[in-house]
């Protein structure tokens, strides 16, 4: 009752509406035989039951050395317990089957229908017909009447047609996405002017990030029950997997002129075997088992002439882990680095021609006419705001790119691929290194000289280069990213490094995901609330995420109806966060709409600051507001009051004795205490000795 509760709550939270058919109905999906010398060869058996009518529905052909009267035992297993026997002899009056009494000599095939009789038929417990990804599996073995001698036996795999593996679940992430794209591109395009401005959660890169964990949690070498491994299959968009068949063939084109190895490895391969999961140990269940989704998706890529089924169209394709996760979406695991790739590359150049259009737009309409002055801004830095956009999508798809880099050195193949994985993953460690270094260095050049790193939040340019590795951090706490990058890069480094071995990759994995979590707990360091528990948030349901896949692993033993619970647990809290995750993107872009900007807010309150300033730094000597006559305690409480030490009060032409004021002392609102420094015995550059704006970040 759990199983089928949890089932239903996950499909409401995320529209799981899973594909049936008409009415409860169980079928098998492929077979193997499962006799050492079978005397009676199967070469068809297809069954159908329907709950409803209570009728089996089969059909059997294949060849028998001999003829014979033969006993037939029909068993059916869910979760590897045994749920319903049913023995019948074909020559009974109440189960006779003309074709089956007895087995003739040589090719034979057997059609029709049995009515099941109730009280065996309330032995199929309603689950059966209600979970999705049923693990189940029919046997039926033959015995000879004469001798008792079993002379076949069948194993097949049983499915109720309902699964996770549902497009509709790709289109409802694909448009949180994208409303999270739209809704950080449009925070992001109002915010550049304003320095020190942050952006409200959920962004695009923690909604990515999220679904990227749950497509990652997929590829580990676990025992996953197949209702969780096709959920996690839903979210390989986000990990970049998403299948082309022109782009796949142009791959496997490119492998085989670069040293690959096509013959197991390949698109047009994949197309015709059948995907048997290996959990660690291949049975004969799973060997009997085909993903009729598996099939049906395949039969909508590539239209197949009646010739083509042979022998190698049955073929059993074991696979694992990584393999399992990419090939279940039509993608050799060879070709997974270089599909990647490839849509990086498209998704850059998308992305450059839209900027370039915009830009043309605007100088076609500044010769026409006037535009906002919200868009003056990008029209001044289209170029940075283009390598803006590209280095963020490198640190939106950092963790990834590790993943399937290291997993092509691993894997071999194509020495172009090695090659191009090497350079790839090099230069993106190098972009987001070099960032993180001029970073670290202006925030401690800026410390030393002023007490705090406000510069990084306040400086235009600064602000424009380099906020978009911190915005969202408090200004003590912008070095979060460096810890962020290191664990993206760690997350990537176990999953492929440890393909093959799920215990390692789990325990590593709860290790990195725990010190994240805590890191986040200890600081708290988003400046919005709604961003500071909506990561934390996140990063408690992957630490609960990957205690649950301990479940799977395969050297604790767990039972499959254990597992398969803690499947649908998994996918019911994942379903949920990614709902409210929805939620507050829906209700983050409605106040967006009703409220005044809150960046142009604070450059408002920003600029009283600067005014009240000038007005301090104007003072001379004659001036009526620096009079004797003023009270001492009064010229306490005014803002500048803190600046009256720096007066020379003996001499009228000499406002300034020793010292200047400094960015700090201008800024009090944020910074705890003002420092003063000696001024420059020569012309000061812009980062030595910033004046309004602080000069340039290089």
């Amino acid at each position: 009752m759990l199983l089928k509760r949890s089932a239903v709550a996950a499909g409401a939270l995320l529209a799981l509406a899973p594909r049936a058919w008409a009415g409860d109905v169980l079928k098998n999906n492929g077979f193997k035989m499962c006799s050492d010398n079978p005397e009676v060869t199967v070469e068809r058996f297809n069954l159908q039951y329907d709950r409803e009518t209570q009728r089996l529905n089969f059909d059997i052909a294949g060849t028998s050395q001999k003829s014979e009267k033969v006993e037939a035992t029909l068993l059916f297993e869910a979760y590897g317990n045994e749920v319903y026997r049913k023995d019948f002899n074909p020559c009974d009056e109440a189960t006779k089957v003309e074709q089956l009494c007895p087995i003739p000599q040589g090719p034979f095939q057997a059609k029709g229908e049995q009515k099941i009789p109730s009280e065996y038929a309330d032995m199929i417990p309603s689950i059966a017909f209600a979970v999705p990804d049923l693990q189940g599996n029919a046997r039926l073995i033959l015995k000879s009447v004469d001798s008792g001698d079993e002379v076949a036996c069948l194993l097949s795999g049983v499915t109720n047609g309902r699964t996770t593996k549902v497009a509709a679940v790709s289109y409802v992430a694909v448009g949180i996405a994208g409303a999270a794209l739209a809704a950080s591109g449009l925070s992001a395009l109002t915010a550049a002017a304003y320095p020190g401005a942050h952006s409200s959660g959920p962004g695009f890169a923690d909604v990515m990030g999220w679904f990227q964990s749950m497509a990652t949690n997929g590829m580990l070498s676990v025992q996953y029950p197949d209702v969780y491994r096709n959920f996690a299959s839903n979210f390989g968009f986000s990990a970049g997997l998403i299948p082309w068949r022109s782009m796949q063939l142009s791959i496997d084109q490119f492998r085989n002129a670069t040293g690959g190895n096509l013959t197991a490895d390949s698109y047009e391969f994949l197309l015709k075997a059948h995907l048997v999961h290996d959990n660690g140990k291949v049975n004969a269940s799973s060997l009997a088992k085909r993903a009729l989704g598996h099939l049906f998706r395949r039969s909508l890529l590539v239209a197949r002439d009646d010739d083509s089924s042979s022998e190698e169209d049955g073929m059993m394709h074991v696979v694992k882990g990584v393999q399992g996760y990419v090939e279940e979406l039509s993608i050799p695991k060879s070709n997974t680095f270089m599909t990647v790739l490839l849509f990086f590359a498209v998704v850059v150049a998308a992305i450059a021609v839209g900027i370039l259009l915009l830009k043309v737009i605007l100088e076609v309409w500044a010769l026409f006419g006037s535009f906002p002055s919200s868009l003056k801004n990008f029209r001044k830095h289209y170029w940075g705001m283009m390598a803006r956009t590209i280095v963020n999508l490198i640190l939106v798809v950092y963790g990834i790119w590790v993943l399937y880099c290291i997993y092509q050195f691993v894997r071999g193949d194509s020495w172009a691929a090695k090659l191009l994985a090497a350079v790839t993953l090099v230069a993106f460690t190098g972009v987001l290194a070099f960032f993180s270094i001029r970073i670290v260095l202006l925030a401690r050049r800026y410390r030393g000289r002023n007490g705090d790193p406000s510069v990084l939040y306040e400086d235009d340019k600064i602000w424009r280069r380099y906020s978009l590795f911190y915005d969202a951090y408090k200004r003590d706490y912008w070095w979060i990213f460096i810890p962020a990058i290191v664990y993206m890069f760690a997350k990537g480094c176990i999953i492929a490094g440890g393909d093959g071995h799920g215990m390692v990759q789990t325990v590593g994995q709860l290790i990195v995901e725990a010190l994240m979590l805590i890191l986040l707990l200890w600081h708290r360091p988003y400046v919005a609330k709604s961003s500071q528990w909506i990561n934390i948030s996140i990063q408690v349901v992957r630490v609960l995420s990957v205690i649950c896949i301990l479940v799977f692993v395969e050297e604790l033993g767990l039972s499959q109806t254990t597992q398969t619970v803690t499947g649908i647990v998994l996918i019911a809290v994942q379903s949920t966060l990614t709902g409210v995750l929805a939620i507050l993107i829906a209700v983050n872009a409605l106040i967006m709409c009703l409220r005044k900007n809150p960046h142009a807010k604070l450059r408002e309150k920003r600029k009283s600051y600067d005014d009240d300033d000038d007005d301090g730094e104007n003072l001379t000597a004659m001036d009526a507001r620096n009079s004797l006559l003023l009270d001492g305690a009064a010229r306490k409480a005014t803002p500048d009051s803190d600046m009256t030490g720096k007066y020379n009060m003996t001499g009228p032409y000499e406002p300034y004795r020793d010292h200047v004021p400094t960015n700090a002392a201008r800024h009090s609102r944020y910074a705890s205490t003002t420092r003063l420094i000696q001024p420059p015995s020569r012309s000061p550059s812009p980062e030595e000795h910033p004046q309004r704006g602080y000069g340039v970040a290089y």
